[in-house]
């Protein structure tokens, strides 16, 4: 898939934010660990490391909106590092969620220390099939970012 739409709709958001509160410099290092906040969230809401508990993940759309949560702070560092030019289809891991976020985690750590786009996309790779491990469809992520982009665009409106 490729993601010149999602792109599109982020710069507009991001540019939006930008002005809005007057931010000029880099924000790379942010969007960097709001993404891994981000991650720790949705694996919360999937709860596939809470071996000690019995209940059960979060309903599916929780799990897409913090889902999306993430790909929106993915599209952004693209977007920062001139990253944009994506084309990934899902792959199903045969990890369990537990590598697939740990590997992830280690992904965003790789790009911290060596922003390449080799690790890059590499990142968004491991992420797409970890939507793929959750039963999202392309069609599923596009549809969530599209309605949480609308939210932040409204909360920017509401003073968020």
């Amino acid at each position: 898939m490729r993601f010149t739409d999602l792109f599109s709709l982020q710069k507009a958001l991001d540019s939006r934010i930008k002005k809005e509160h007057n931010l000029e410099s880099s924000l790379l290092s942010k969007k960097l660990l709001a993404l891994q906040v981000e991650l720790g969230e949705l694996a919360n809401e999937t709860r596939c490391f809470k071996f000690w508990s019995n209940k059960g993940p979060s309903d599916q759309q929780t799990i897409l909106e913090e889902y999306v949560d993430c790909l929106h702070f993915i599209l952004s560092i693209g977007l920062e590092k001139d990253y944009t030019d994506v084309n990934i289809e899902p792959v199903k891991s045969e990890l369990k969620l537990t590598d697939q976020f740990l590997n992830l985690f280690i992904d965003v750590t790789d790009f911290i220390v060596c922003n390449s786009k080799d690790h890059y996309l590499t990142m968004f790779e491991d992420y797409i099939s970890l939507g793929h491990s959750l039963n999202f469809s392309l069609d599923d992520i596009k549809n969530g970012y599209l309605k949480k982009n609308e939210i932040n665009h409204k909360r920017q409106d509401e003073g968020y």
